[in-house]
């Protein structure tokens, strides 16, 4: 049997195991159970009523959090020409062409993000054994392979998260910082959580949310009551 440290022992005696939370509660709660020195990040994880094994029940896609991650990401952008600049302007912190995909190729990931333009993604396509694994491929439903490179910088940078459900038919996603504000807390998760509603797929068939549950890094999970969930997104 897995033995518990004291102090998640402790933060854990402060949740009731017997009932679910709203939104608006649990957050305050992860909060106050947090008990890292470092600033924690706040995770959602949704389980859902889908098989991912068939490609018409798959659920992915991205959001722009209200106010943000609590962290910039460094963007690396592959365009040419003027797209380049652009890229640059809108905040990208690596800018290049078919060079920086060699780079890659060679093993090197000093980045958080990939948004490449259409033309550059013959030469990305192969870089697919070194960026599939990390998550970091750029494709077109997320917005990472776009005409509009700067969009799709400013919009990582302002935070967006991708979400995608992966095999056991479970989405992990962040919302914040254990630092933030209650109120952004909620307001990112709302948003995501509306997203992840949205992108149902029209084949999934019975209850779409299964189970929601809030946590700190380190901390404990909460379990979010999903009738409030629809209610508040249905509103």
């Amino acid at each position: 049997m897995r033995r518990r440290g004291k102090k998640y022992t402790a933060a854990r005696a402060q949740i009731a195991i017997d009932r679910t939370y709203t939104i608006e509660e649990a957050i305050p709660l992860v909060q106050k159970v947090k008990f890292a020195k470092f600033d924690e990040t706040v995770e959602l994880t949704l389980r859902l009523g889908v098989d991912p094994k068939h490609a018409d029940q798959m659920v992915r896609g991205t959001v722009v959090l209200p106010h943000g991650l609590g962290r910039t990401k460094r963007v690396l952008a592959i365009a040419g020409g003027e797209k380049q600049r652009e890229a640059q302007e809108a905040g990208a912190d690596i800018v290049g062409g078919e060079e920086l995909v060699e780079k890659i190729a060679g093993g090197w990931t000093d980045f958080d993000a990939v948004v490449a333009t259409p033309d550059m993604m013959r030469a990305v396509g192969r870089l697919g054994k070194v960026l599939g694994p990390r998550g970091l491929m750029p494709n077109p439903k997320t917005g990472t392979v776009s005409l509009d490179i700067a969009k799709a910088v400013r919009e990582i940078k302002a935070g967006k998260v991708e979400f995608r459900v992966d095999k056991t038919g479970i989405i992990h996603a962040p919302v914040g910082k254990t630092s933030f504000s209650s109120d952004s807390l909620v307001a990112n998760t709302l948003a995501l959580v509306e997203s992840i509603v949205k992108a149902k797929p029209a084949a999934a068939k019975g209850k779409y949310l299964k189970s929601v549950t809030l946590s700190s890094t380190m901390g404990p999970g909460l379990r979010v009551d999903t009738t409030n969930i629809d209610a508040v997104v249905k509103h």
